[in-house]
Parts: structure tokens; C-alpha cells; sequence
């Protein structure tokens, strides 16, 4: 008996995750290039790509405004904030953006590839699925961050 599909990656999406998405996310951890990253993905190319970045001096405003109104992505952003404590620290959001107007087929694409993605990118520290903005508002994440 063989178990070889066990070991086959994604299988039931297929997608591959680009490695210009991997190293999007390694700017935005480890260099602070990017205040965040939003990943589409291409049916074509079976892969996760990256869409678009937010440099540093963005804002959560200007993160939220990149998403489509009618269409799911992917997205990491780098949530900076200040501690009771008055230590400056930075935790980084993994969000899966899933509009209920978005087309089923993008909705099953997206939550087969999620997982997998998700794996490929260490360090996130907190996860949201939000269908809708208000279940990812910037209050929404300085709670989960404090």
C-alpha cells in the first residue's frame, strides 16, 4: 500500500507559493521593508504571488484600502504598537480576506490554499479570516495583539 499522495504538496489546491512571496514576507519580518504584503492567487501559474506592498510609513487605512471589494487575498501586515509596559513591539498578522461578494470559485480556491500558505511563512503571529471589514478593523487587531 503506498501513501505517496500523503506527501504531495497541497494537493487539493495544487498551488505552489512563489518564492518572491516567500521572500516579500522575509523583508517584511526580518528587514522591516514592507508594512504589509498582499498575496493573490494566479489560476494560470498555480502559485501565490505577490500583489502589492506597503512601505513602512503606510497605514492601516492605506493596507485595508489595497484589498478588493469583491475578491479574496491573502495578506500579512506588520502591527506596530506600544505596551502598557511603554516597550515599542511589533506583531505580525496573517489575514485571510474572504468578501461574501466574492465569486464561490475564488472563495474554495483561497480556503484550499490557505493552510499550506500559511505554513510557508514563519512567524506570523496571529491569524483573522474576515469576510467582511469590520471583523478585521484596526481595533479588531490591537485587541488580539495586547
Amino acid at each position: 500500500m503506498s501513501f505517496r499522495w500523503l506527501s504531495r504538496p497541497n494537493a487539493s489546491s495544487g498551488m505552489g507559493v512563489a518564492e518572491q512571496s516567500k521572500n516579500a514576507f522575509m523583508e517584511l519580518q526580518r528587514k522591516k521593508v514592507h508594512r504589509y504584503v498582499i498575496f493573490m492567487v494566479d489560476e494560470k501559474k498555480r502559485e501565490i504571488l505577490v500583489e502589492k506592498t506597503g512601505g513602512p510609513a503606510e497605514s492601516y487605512d492605506d493596507f485595508t484600502a489595497s484589498l478588493p471589494e469583491n475578491d479574496c487575498r491573502y495578506a500579512v501586515y506588520d502591527y506596530d504598537f506600544v505596551t502598557s509596559e511603554n516597550c515599542q513591539k511589533s506583531k505580525i498578522f496573517f489575514i485571510a480576506w474572504s468578501p461574501s461578494t466574492a465569486r464561490i470559485r475564488s472563495k474554495m480556491l483561497y480556503a484550499t490554499s490557505k493552510d499550506r500558505f500559511r505554513r510557508e511563512l514563519d512567524g506570523i503571529h496571529y491569524e483573522i479570516q474576515a469576510t467582511d471589514p469590520t471583523e478585521m478593523d484596526l481595533e479588531v487587531i490591537r485587541e488580539r495583539a495586547n
